[in-house]
């Protein structure tokens, strides 16, 4: 098959990409470099330069299907400029959508978020939870999430949206260097290579065992597999929704006690208040995409996730 992965010189479009190209597919990667890299786009694929938004210019009826990773993503950058988001997530979108449309192509398999839960009643959380962003990021994705589903009942798209629980972990060459970087492992690994001194736990007093926020991490690997079963489950006229996750959560303590033990380092942790807006727990139900998908998570452990972005961290380091 013949694929466009947007977005792919990023960190989960870019380790999707190289899974499709081991799987045996032709891969064309279309990312404008704004927070990708060059190198982040493996060997083999076509690589063009550019914007989603301009996707009919590069998108023709020779294209099976189109995996849609091209997003803005950080959370405080969100409430700080919301039409940055609206114009690039939901626009961005909105263009995609048009140009599958005039191309034929009717297959796509969108990089969606939990963040458009929001604050979750229970836990874990099924996809019939009650979506209720509370910044503009996440209202983004549910936007495009919401406009996908319109664009399957209308014109007969075949399309699955993946809602990502705390993606984490490298594959081979390819791992996180988000700048400015917000998820808390490449953080804590940041202290373990000295170039931070502490890592900020954010408030130890939530309703959790430990005390601080308890978050469900998937290996990129796990995730970027769910990506090629949902190519194969989408069904014409149908969106489905799947959360992805481990189904088990992590303190904030967990993560930094497992770090210290792979990496050897003290990782030195100060607390710090609470962040507005941070649930106590945050984990997924993924039964759907067992059922849906076929998909299991396999690299559950802990330990072997960070270890994986420990060895991308140091390679990094050096190759820097």
């Amino acid at each position: 098959m013949k694929y466009l992965v947007t977005g792919g010189a990023g960190y989960v479009g870019g380790v999707v990409a190289a899974r499709l190209l081991e799987a045996g597919h032709t891969v064309t990667v279309l990312d404008d470099l704004s927070t990708g890299f060059r190198d982040g786009v493996p060997a083999g694929a076509e690589f063009v330069e550019g914007r989603v938004q301009d996707a009919a210019r590069y998108l023709d009826g020779s294209y099976d299907g189109v995996l849609h990773f091209a997003a803005c993503s950080q959370v405080g950058e969100s409430v700080t400029d919301p039409g940055k988001y609206w114009r690039n997530n939901v626009g961005g979108s909105i263009e995609l959508l048009a140009a599958m449309r005039e191309a034929g192509v009717g297959r796509l398999v969108f990089s969606s978020t939990a963040a458009v839960y929001g604050e979750p009643v229970s836990v874990p959380i099924t996809e019939d939870a009650a979506t209720v962003p509370t910044n503009p990021y996440g209202a983004s994705k549910l936007a495009v999430d919401q406009m996908i589903a319109g664009e399957c009942a209308a014109h007969g798209l075949a399309a699955v949206s993946l809602r990502y629980f705390n993606v984490a972990g490298a594959y081979g060459p390819q791992g996180e260097r988000h700048d400015p970087e917000s998820h808390l492992i490449p953080l804590v690994l940041r202290v373990a290579l000295g170039e931070r001194e502490a890592i900020s736990v954010y408030g130890d007093d939530y309703p959790t065992p430990d005390g601080t926020c308890v978050r469900d991490y998937i290996h990129v690997a796990d995730l970027a597999e769910a990506h090629l079963l949902a190519l194969d489950a989408a069904v014409p006229g149908e969106h489905l929704v799947c959360n992805l996750g481990n189904g088990n959560g992590f303190s904030v303590r967990e993560v930094v006690d497992a770090a210290r033990e792979v990496t050897g380092h003290p990782v030195p942790a100060v607390t710090a208040p609470r962040r507005g807006g941070d649930p106590a727990v945050l984990v997924a139900s993924a039964q759907a995409a067992r059922e849906r998908l076929g998909w299991e998570p396999r690299r559950t452990d802990l330990g072997g996730i960070i270890a994986d972005a420990w060895e991308f961290a140091r390679k990094s380091r050096v190759a820097g």
